[in-house]
């Protein structure tokens, strides 16, 4: 799997063969830069998450559009930046025994290539611990002097001859939340809040499955045609497309390529939205000739599924902060051809402003949060959120509460969401809300068949009340937290 480093081709207008001098002598042209390795581009992508603390996708996105790799070359940087960021503690843990001065004293490139290295060896079992090695010492050489070369081949040299007892499953401490976050690569603040909130099980069954490799899903467009149909159409295109076992428009992808880059992503016929994310809007429930407002509605996701639901009739309401965001919203209501969609920019603080008292059938506010239902998605979120940040994005989230609620005619629904797993942003922010708004209740007034998978899978219990908290290993999917709420008339 290792990549060869190509030449980057100089620029030339079309049709050149090269600049001219003034005196008709052909210039020398500057020497073509070597491209770097993926191995290379991953390091770097690593170093800026950790130091600008960047979004992982977002900085690995910009990686890729520049370097305009190969598929399998994409795929590898893809993994190594996403895999080191994970298991980062696991991998410090086992690399501290063999950097004699501590990694605390390392450059932050040379401890990222560390990282990176041992965790091709460590957790990449098709990747040939020669490669990985070699490599590594290349970089260190091109980047470093000798000494830290050499330094960079006696560590993962010895990483190498250890593999059969570096094992994750072998660590041991007295202290299960201690173990649980150095076997998963979890910090101990985190651990220690899921083990207080779930027990010690379920804890470690939420690390294990926010490591896993996320799969796709899309939500088929039922104005443009059935779940069936599209099934059909991705297997015709080689993608691994099977019913989803929640959503009752998702459908899950196991194997294939770039989902919004095919024709029928272009033509409306789906949307790529994770499985959890796709029950919100069939919580609301809406119906054709509603007015319904959207509070926090970037890109759209959720507003599309609204209109949708909508049969394309009524009015959504797709509020945003940001002009920018806005702009993704009408990209997809563009590229689903909704026309029930209104995409508006305002803080959703103001709102009570903009709209009467009471004017909404329905409110969604799909609210700010820690993040922590998308760990797989974006790993450093684990790294970079702190105890502190819960707390203060929850007072965000009941303030974003009490604005918007006034907006809800007496017997609509207010739904409230959020893609994590805290209680101190879902269960207990609800608790609060309801004590202090006491005309409003929860409501299990959920669609039958989501309600019997979400116990099946235990996400609720027999006596459901209108909340769900689903885990990320309920369904292979994001951690979402949904609640709804009915204004009483």
């Amino acid at each position: 799997m290792r990549a060869k480093p190509k030449a980057k081709q100089g620029h030339k207008r079309p049709g050149s063969r090269g600049h001219a001098s003034q005196n008709g002598q052909p210039q020398q042209q500057p020497a073509a830069r070597k491209q770097k390795s993926p191995r290379e581009l991953a390091m770097d992508t690593l170093v800026k998450v950790a130091q600008t603390g960047a979004y992982s996708n977002l900085q690995l996105n910009r990686t890729l559009q520049e370097a305009g790799l190969q598929r399998a070359d994409a795929g590898l940087v893809t993994e190594l930046v996403y895999g080191t960021i994970q298991r980062q503690a696991t991998l410090d843990y086992w690399l501290s025994r063999f950097v004699s001065k501590g990694l605390h004293k390392l450059e932050p490139w040379v401890h990222q290539l560390l990282r990176m290295s041992a965790y091709q060896l460590l957790y990449l079992d098709r990747i040939p611990a020669h490669a990985a090695v070699n490599e590594a010492v290349t970089i260190a050489k091109k980047r470093g002097h000798s000494g830290i070369s050499g330094m960079v081949n006696g560590v993962l040299r010895s990483v190498d001859r250890g593999r059969g007892e570096l094992q994750a499953s072998e660590i041991k401490h007295a202290n299960p939340i201690v173990q649980i976050a150095l076997r998963h690569s979890y910090p101990e603040w985190l651990v220690g809040r899921w083990v207080e909130a779930y027990g010690v099980e379920t804890a470690e069954a939420i690390c294990i499955a926010g490591n896993e490799h996320p799969h796709s899903s899309v939500r088929a467009n039922p104005l443009r045609g059935s779940r069936e149909d599209v099934i059909e159409q991705l297997r015709a295109a080689g993608y691994e497309a099977v019913p989803s076992a929640i959503a009752p428009t998702g459908i899950a992808i196991n194997r294939g390529g770039n989902l919004a880059d095919t024709d029928g992503f272009r033509e409306g016929l789906w949307t790529v939205q994770d499985e959890s994310s796709m029950l919100v809007a069939e919580v609301v429930a809406p119906k054709a000739g509603m007015q319904v407002l959207d509070c926090c509605a970037a890109p759209g996701g959720k507003s599309t599924h609204l209109a949708e639901l909508m049969g394309g009739k009524g009015k959504v309401w797709a509020n945003d902060l940001h002009a920018h965001k806005r702009d993704l919203i009408v990209t997809q209501t563009e590229r689903l051809k909704l026309r029930n969609v209104e995409a508006i920019t305002e803080d959703a603080l103001k709102l009570a402003d903009r709209f009467k008292p009471e004017s909404m059938d329905a409110v969604l506010l799909d609210a700010p949060c820690s993040g922590f239902g998308v760990i797989k998605r974006k790993p450093e979120i684990k790294w970079t959120k702190t105890a502190g940040d819960v707390s203060d994005i929850a007072a965000v989230q009941q303030r974003l509460l009490n604005a918007v609620c006034g907006l809800v005619r007496p017997g609509g629904v207010l739904v409230y969401s959020t893609c994590t797993i805290e209680k101190d942003e879902n269960e207990q922010q609800i608790a609060r809300f309801l004590q202090e708004h006491p005309e409003f209740e929860l409501n299990s007034d959920w669609p039958e068949a989501i309600v019997e998978q979400l116990k099946k899978a235990g996400a609720v219990g027999e006596h459901f009340d209108g909340q769900a908290q689903l885990l990320p290993q309920h369904f292979d999917s994001d951690g979402f937290y949904i609640a709804r709420m009915v204004k009483r008339l």
